[in-house]
């Protein structure tokens, strides 16, 4: 029997300095590129966080989230992917694009969610593959290990099944839609202030 080899299909940039180009992607199990019409509705809402921001995609996929944060002016952004065929994939597109400010770190993203960041990231997508039950693992290593700069914007795409999330007190749900088989969510969070001073007075 012959290994039928992965195909390839694209994703297309919707908006920024690399508006409507079109980069390669792999047809691999567990890739799910977020659909065009729910980027454009996430990034309608960050629209005014992007410029300037450090990003990181915690299941890098396809890199379209990634991607189009840095066609919009995003100041750096960090991609986790375990694929290595993936993660090979969004290092040639970026040097496509001749674009210096990412970074793909191919590992197990779990593994690197628990260790603490050097500096924290201001906006955070976290849409990994469906029913492995990643995300609320993902949502709790963000919040222990201190990736979240203050006011940090995070995107969460889930199944639908998974209606009902857990997310840490400091999570202010902001933006809630649904999409044929899948629930994406805008949170901010807001670090809880500090009143060990005023109590020891």
């Amino acid at each position: 029997m012959v290994k039928k080899r992965p195909s390839s299909g694209q994703v297309r940039i919707i908006s920024g300095q690399w508006r409507s180009r079109k980069l390669p992607i792999h047809d691999l199990e567990g890739l799910r590129p977020t659909t065009d019409r729910v980027r454009e509705t996430l990034f309608n809402w960050i629209a005014n966080d992007v410029r300037g921001a450090r990003v990181l995609d915690c299941f890098g996929g396809s890199g379209a989230l990634s991607l189009e944060s840095l066609s919009r002016y995003a100041a750096y952004a960090r991609v986790f992917e375990l694929q290595p065929q993936a993660a090979k994939q969004l290092l040639e597109n970026l040097a496509t694009l001749k674009c210096n400010d990412g970074d793909v770190i191919k590992g197990d993203s779990l593994k690197l969610l628990a260790s603490s960041p050097e500096k924290g990231f201001d906006i955070v997508f976290v849409d990994p593959p469906f029913r492995k039950s990643l995300t609320e693992k993902s949502i709790q290593l963000l919040d222990q290990q201190q990736w979240l700069l203050p006011d940090a914007l995070i995107y969460v795409e889930t199944e639908a099944e998974l209606a009902l999330l857990e997310v840490p007190v400091t999570w202010t749900l902001l933006k809630e839609k649904s999409a044929g088989q899948v629930i994406y969510r805008l949170y901010q969070y807001c670090p809880l202030e500090d009143n060990s001073t005023e109590d020891n007075r």
